[in-house]
């Protein structure tokens, strides 16, 4: 198994994949032909090739996929349809589409190899939270699971429950999504309903759930947490174990590979790097040491040969940890800051150059300080900022003023006095397509400050 290969091993594994990859771009995408004109694949130096991103693979399409029956007018009539959520497109591909968190949404489209890959990997290298009872019930016949998300959209996580409902019928009853787009007390009802051992769902969404748990207008109580899509902070990790009194696993995964990261029992986030590239870069496309969170990252998936994703600009801030895990595989550990949030460009004092506040610094403060979780800030001018909580009565309203004390305060500290923040509580957050919520938003012209 990977997870037990050495790093050598793991490394000739690597190299052979790539070099099959990029004979497969070469030969059938004719937008990787020009790019890998000469390039032999057999020894090419995946640092040396180009840097590819989602604009303009997106706009050449046709030219990138290698399969000259799907093209995009075709993906996009596609994925309007709900009913189509997980069909097989052609009768042989499966299709889904990002959220479009970092502009215009890309579709995806994987072949019968790149499933069974992301099969195994899910089947695999997910940690067992509860190993005597997987040992008791190995093929999860007694679980029900729930995923809380966006369910109408053709989005990866959406696509992959639906699929798995249609491969097996028999799941159908145990394994259900259940939208979170929906007002909050008909959610928690729809769960109580459905009483799941699993919940699958975004940092975010699993906050919210757990604070109505806490709450008592949440009764469902799950075995299992399942997290991934945002970064999950340590206090949001205590808040839901606190809640529920049970594990909680994140994951790391995007639209273009659905499986990039699992925890191990130690906590770490290990790299399937057996069939996954990370290349941490700073703004030049320049390589950054283990240890450095790159300004992106590049993605070199491995196992798609239908839609070639070569050193991908991902958007992801992810590092490479140096030291290896004690849990003994040599799979990477890695870090991951999540994509979805703004930085925040505020007045200074007068006369003094604007500052830059980053939103993980933001969520930070206001989760261990003020101990709000569910929130969303959103800049409404150079010296303004509206901080939202979905929240409702004395309490959220008592939390909600300590969270302003706190980041005005933090603010200050960071050379940003005089900022005026309004709250507002019962409040549901702007989302994007896909309806993660985005937690610190800067509108551009409103965070336009001077200096």
């Amino acid at each position: 198994m990977a997870t037990q290969a050495s790093a050598g091993e793991l490394a000739a594994q690597r190299a052979q994949r790539l070099a099959a990859l990029l004979a497969a771009a070469a030969t059938h995408s004719a937008h990787y032909r020009r790019l890998l004109a000469g390039c032999d694949p057999a020894h090419a130096r995946l640092e040396e090739l180009p840097i590819s991103r989602k604009a303009e693979l997106m706009r050449d399409f046709e030219g990138w996929v290698c399969d000259p029956a799907l093209t995009l007018p075709m993906l996009r009539r596609f994925v309007a349809d709900p009913a189509n959520i997980a069909a097989a497109c052609l009768g042989r591909y499966t299709v889904w589409e990002s959220s479009g968190s970092t502009g215009e949404p890309a579709i995806f489209v994987q072949d019968t190899q790149a499933m069974a890959v992301y099969d195994a990997l899910e089947a695999l290298r997910r940690p067992l939270l509860r190993p005597l009872e997987r040992l008791l019930d190995p093929w999860s016949l007694t679980e029900r699971i729930a995923f809380v998300g966006a369910t109408d959209g053709h989005f990866a996580s959406t696509v992959s429950v639906q699929r798995l409902r249609r491969l097996q019928p028999a799941l159908s009853e145990r394994l259900v999504g259940i939208s979170f787009l929906q007002p909050l007390p008909r959610l928690c009802a729809e769960l109580d309903a459905f009483a799941p051992t699993v919940v699958a769902t975004y940092p975010s969404a699993a906050v919210l759930l757990a604070q109505e748990r806490h709450a008592g207008r949440l009764k469902a109580a799950p075995r299992e947490i399942w997290t991934g899509g945002e970064t999950l902070s340590a206090a949001s990790r205590a808040l839901l174990r606190n809640a529920f009194a049970c594990p909680v696993a994140n994951s790391y995964g995007a639209s273009e590979f659905l499986s990039l990261a699992f925890e191990c029992p130690l906590g770490a986030l290990h790299l399937n790097s057996d069939w996954a590239i990370l290349e941490p870069v700073d703004a030049h496309g320049r390589a950054v040491p283990p240890g450095h969170a790159g300004a992106t990252t590049l993605l070199t998936n491995l196992a798609n040969h239908l839609q070639p994703l070569i050193r991908y600009d991902l958007g992801d801030r992810v590092t490479l940890c140096e030291a290896p895990c004690r849990c003994g595989s040599h799979l990477p550990v890695i870090e991951v800051q999540g994509r979805d949030d703004d930085t925040l460009r505020l007045a200074g004092p007068a006369g003094e150059p604007a500052v830059s506040v980053v939103p993980l610094a933001v969520s930070t403060v206001l989760e261990e300080e003020a101990g709000l979780f569910d929130f969303q800030l959103v800049q409404k001018g150079p010296r303004e900022l509206l901080l939202k909580t979905q929240g409702q009565g004395a309490q959220a309203g008592r939390t909600l003023q300590k969270a302003r004390t706190v980041l005005a305060a933090f603010l200050a500290a960071q050379g940003a006095p005089d900022i005026h923040i309004h709250c507002r509580a019962g409040e549901g957050a702007d989302c994007g397509r896909s309806g993660k919520t985005r937690r610190v938003i800067a509108h551009a012209q409103a965070a336009r400050a001077p200096g």
